[in-house]
């Protein structure tokens, strides 16, 4: 059965499990995301001090999520690059430049984001 099909005859609930495990995978053992949920539990707790409204909270846990996905993003580019060839190729530095280059990007949108919101709840 080629790959395509096995795709195609897979259950909801085993979509959910690869999922599920794709997150866990992405997770272990990558200390830039293990930086990035650190600082999301910590952005977690000074909201719940500062009671926030609901758009505050929607917010910040949109920034949150979006810190994360694009982490998650780029260790998946980093994997397949790993796979592809363990050699150096400069087309294989420069996509995960980039994909390094968003993860940045959202996180500088996440902290003046999170700086505007908190400041706001705080004063």
């Amino acid at each position: 059965m080629d790959h395509q099909a096995l795709q195609e005859t897979r259950s909801w609930l085993q979509k959910f499990r690869n999922a599920f495990r794709g997150i866990a995978i992405g997770a272990r053992g990558q200390s830039s995301f293990l930086a990035h949920a650190f600082c999301a539990v910590a952005v977690i707790v000074v909201a719940a001090l500062a009671n926030l409204l609901a758009w505050q909270w929607c917010t910040l846990l949109l920034c949150i999520v979006i810190v994360l996905v694009a982490e998650m993003l780029n260790t998946a580019l980093e994997t397949m690059a790993k796979a592809v060839d363990t050699g150096y190729h400069p087309q294989l530095r420069d996509a995960l430049d980039i994909a390094s280059g968003a993860v940045l990007l959202a996180a500088i949108g996440a902290i003046v984001v999170g700086g505007v919101v908190m400041g706001d709840a705080l004063l």
